[in-house]
């Protein structure tokens, strides 16, 4: 590809903003094309009796303790420090405190009869410029962690990336700099080898596609590069990085199940046309599969449109295939919504040429979101089907409310809209379990109401109510609820 191709890429590639949960769709350009939201059953729905339910937090936007004993630098502790990068001048400096508050919060967790806890390591604490000695402080931490979630019968669920990369690998290059897939190899062979007898459950990334695209490609995250030749070269580099650490982390630690989280959203045809479901379909590849393809059959899936395949400047070489090949031990699929995509002719997304929406049939969360849980059930079969029926985790879903405690009793926080968010989609879950679906585990987002990346504190995704102020926990009604689920396997309790 030339560089006047990239050029024009580049000009339309803001578009590439709009596959990610983390921006509202704004733009509807085709008629919602059903006519109500399906019915679901949820009072027939059921659990298999060694179902895990559980929830999910990251370490950014959490732990705050953001250079407490000895931790670097992140590009996310950089970009929240650069003014006008975050809504309300925002940091994860302190969040939730966990680093300090995580027996308090583990015991929230066994409160709500959880049994499954996915959480993050920064990298940061672990390794401060990302190479080099261990920080044993930091690695003690989430020794304490682990421990403490055991203790509760709890399963350690450790995402090994949410994100965070040292600033230091980032002023290298970061993420393009095809050097970093060997760094984080070696981060996450230090990291099985010293958790693996206890961690048996690993996520290799959370959602690949979301940080290397609005990191490198649109600007919106950290560390808020706009350019598409980056993104290109950083998916490249990422893919490398996943092959390469399964391989490590199997021989640090063999008992480890190993896997990563991705982002998934089901793209429905916007008409009946021939294009529409093409384009449909290599929407599927680059926001679904672009990642996994890589792991589990040692190529790129084909989302682009034309002529163009841009792997030369993604900087694949002859072997790349055999380095980026894992057969991963399970999938997570991270769910929020659906969304209806046409196909562009020349415009649109600047590599597949579509265009896609949100739409607005179902309720809308306080963000913007619309609500349809028949898209959990709808991707979960997709991957079922496509992959042979491989063991699935759903590793986030969830939905902000801007609820809080009540006037007259601060001890409680009813938030109705969030029960029925989850029952729908649970029992959705259900159902393609009851259709033929592997699914061993949910973990809904979030355990706590945390720092939310570019839109800091100002959205709510919690089962737990947090008042940033003096960091007070309250559970909310939902959170009371599904944990009455996770002791019954049943929605209706």
């Amino acid at each position: 590809m030339n560089r006047r191709q990239f050029l024009n890429y580049s000009a339309a590639f803001a578009a590439m903003t709009a596959f990610s949960r983390y921006s509202i769709a704004a733009e509807r350009y085709y008629t919602q094309p059903e006519a109500g939201v399906p019915e679901v059953d949820i009072a027939g729905a059921r659990f298999p009796e060694h179902f895990l339910f559980g929830t999910a937090t990251a370490s950014y936007q959490v732990e705050g303790a953001w250079k407490a004993d000895g931790k670097g630098e992140s590009i996310w502790d950089h970009f929240a420090h650069t003014q006008g990068k975050i809504k309300g001048g925002d940091t994860g400096d302190t969040a939730c405190d966990t680093y300090h508050r995580y027996k308090e919060d583990v015991a929230i967790m066994k409160q709500l009869n959880q049994k499954s806890c996915r959480f993050s390591v920064a990298w940061t604490r672990i390794q401060p410029t990302g190479t080099g000695a261990v920080n044993q402080k930091g690695l003690d931490f989430y020794s304490r962690f682990v421990d403490e979630m055991l203790a509760a019968g709890i399963r350690p669920m450790c995402t090994v990336f949410h994100w965070d990369l040292p600033q230091a690998l980032e002023d290298q290059g970061g993420w393009p700099n095809r050097d970093v897939y060997n760094k984080f190899a070696d981060y996450s062979a230090i990291l099985a080898k010293s958790l693996g007898d206890r961690v048996e459950t690993w996520a290799i990334f959370n959602e690949p596609f979301i940080f290397t695209s609005l990191g490198y490609g649109t600007g919106v995250h950290a560390p808020g590069k706009k350019d598409i030749n980056l993104f290109l070269k950083a998916a490249h580099t990422v893919n490398l990085a996943q092959g390469e650490a399964f391989r490590a982390m199997k021989a640090a630690s063999p008992r480890a199940k190993v896997g990563t989280a991705f982002s998934m959203s089901p793209g429905a045809p916007a008409t009946d046309s021939a294009a529409d479901k093409a384009a449909a379909e290599r929407y599927h590849a680059i926001n679904n599969i672009f990642f996994l393809d890589t792991a589990l059959k040692g190529k790129y899936p084909d989302p682009f449109e034309g002529n163009q395949r841009p792997f030369e400047t993604m900087g694949l070489r002859p072997d790349d295939e055999k380095i980026m090949r894992a057969p991963l031990d399970w999938i997570g699929i991270n769910y929020y919504n659906r969304h209806i995509v046409a196909d562009a002719g020349q415009g649109g997304e600047p590599l597949t040429h579509l265009t896609e929406y949100m739409p607005t049939v179902g309720p809308i969360t306080y963000n913007g979101w619309e609500v349809w849980p028949r898209g959990l059930y709808d991707i979960v079969m997709r991957i079922s089907k496509e992959y042979n029926r491989p063991i699935i985790e759903i590793t986030e879903n969830g939905c902000a409310y801007s609820d809080a405690p009540l006037p007259d009793d601060a001890n409680k926080v009813p938030d109705a809209r969030r029960i029925e968010f989850y029952k729908g989609h649970l029992a959705e879950l259900a159902r393609a379990i009851k259709d033929g679906a592997d699914v061993r585990g949910y973990h809904a987002w979030s355990l706590l109401d945390n720092f939310e990346w570019a839109e800091g504190y100002s959205q709510r995704f919690g089962m737990t109510y947090v008042d940033f102020r003096d960091l007070k926990r309250t559970v909310k009604d939902s959170g009371h609820w599904y944990g009455r689920v996770a002791a019954s396997g049943k929605l209706e309790v």
